[in-house]
């Protein structure tokens, strides 16, 4: 656009002075200063066009002149106009990242940028995506849990920006190893008690990746993004271990939705067995919680091949539960234990299993 209007303004310059001399029969010297005040539109008026040839040159020149001046000004506004946008922009984002707290920074949005999106986003937690390319970001539906700023992830003055020493965790989901590298080296360095995870495309760049800093590797070729998601929130989990029957699963939702919190999996635990028998749940809307709980007490078939289960590990059974910050999880904790069905709290395979021996005896 600059260097356009540059070149309009010597074009126009250039036909004023070759037409003061081929035209108005001015020397080089005459011919400058004849062509800079009419350009101008100040015309002295010690120069005056007298035939008509030269009357029409000098209107041209004058029309030419009012049309340079109209888009000088126009470009000055426009120029005072996006600079002013540009830092009230910035400074919109600026205090929208420094008011975010409990938060992840997904770094990368491809295509497992977006599968951890997705699961951050079933969960309710804050997250800034940071992604330079503005297309990959723009049908982002942003609110006061999600933030998108479109930068580079591996400047430092990027990475200071996104509020990490009061983050849950950075996840680093982009598909070149060098630029993750990069970014775990400049956040580790900044953030020495970050919680760091990083995608890794090439086995040979997982040592690289860990002695860098990231405090785990995950490659989404081999396990899929949901990994990525779940090793990002492990401090975040709390694994409990209780003992009820089918009975109390309602009340169990409605803690958990209390304090918006899931139940990620349950674990059946058969005596002096070593692996318990799994079962995902994840994120279950309302409307699916209903529909479980309506089937438990509805339906016979479903309610006693559920109840052969619980009864057959005497009712002891873990959960991996997650939330949007320890807090939450916390208070679950304390409900359920205020209801008498807990257990224990990330107990190892040994005390879980002389819970197991003690009810089937």
């Amino acid at each position: 656009m600059v260097n356009f209007g540059i070149l309009i303004i010597l074009t126009i310059i250039l036909y004023g002075v070759l037409g003061s001399i081929f035209i108005m029969h001015l020397n080089i010297y005459d011919s400058i200063y004849y062509t800079i005040i009419t350009i101008a539109t100040v015309g002295y008026g010690d120069i005056t066009p007298i035939t008509p040839l030269e009357k029409i040159f000098t209107v041209t020149l004058i029309l030419a002149g009012v049309g340079l001046l109209a888009y000088i000004l126009t470009f000055i506004i426009s120029s005072v106009t996006e600079n002013l946008q540009n830092r009230r922009s910035g400074r919109i984002m600026a205090k929208r990242l420094a008011e975010m707290e409990n938060h992840y920074v997904l770094c990368g949005f491809g295509r497992v940028g977006l599968s951890v999106f997705e699961e951050l986003k079933k969960r309710n937690q804050k997250v800034i995506i940071v992604d330079m390319d503005e297309k990959a970001t723009e049908d982002i539906e942003e609110d006061e849990n999600i933030v998108v700023y479109n930068a580079n992830a591996t400047e430092d003055k990027t990475i200071k920006k996104l509020n990490i020493d009061k983050s849950l965790g950075v996840i680093i989901a982009t598909g070149n190893d060098v630029d993750n590298l990069f970014m775990v080296l400049s956040i580790r360095e900044l953030y020495k008690d970050a919680w760091i995870i990083t995608r890794a495309s090439k086995k040979e760049n997982y040592k690289r990746l860990k002695h860098a800093g990231a405090d785990k590797i995950i490659s989404p070729e081999a396990s899929g993004g949901v990994d990525l998601y779940f090793a990002a929130v492990e401090p975040n989990l709390v694994y409990v271990t209780q003992r009820h029957g089918i009975d109390f699963l309602e009340r169990e939702f409605e803690i958990l939705k209390k304090h918006d919190c899931h139940l990620e999996n349950i674990e059946y635990h058969f005596p002096g067995v070593r692996t318990p028998v799994t079962r995902t749940i994840g994120v279950l809307d309302e409307e699916e919680r209903n529909h479980f709980i309506d089937r438990v007490k509805n339906n016979p078939d479903v309610r006693e091949s559920l109840d052969i289960m619980y009864k057959t590990v005497n009712g002891v059974h873990s959960h991996w539960i997650s939330g949007p910050d320890k807090d939450h999880i916390d208070m679950v904790v304390e409900e359920l234990e205020e209801e008498g069905s807990v257990l224990g709290v990330n107990l190892e395979f040994k005390e879980i299993n002389e819970f197991t021996k003690q009810f089937k005896e």
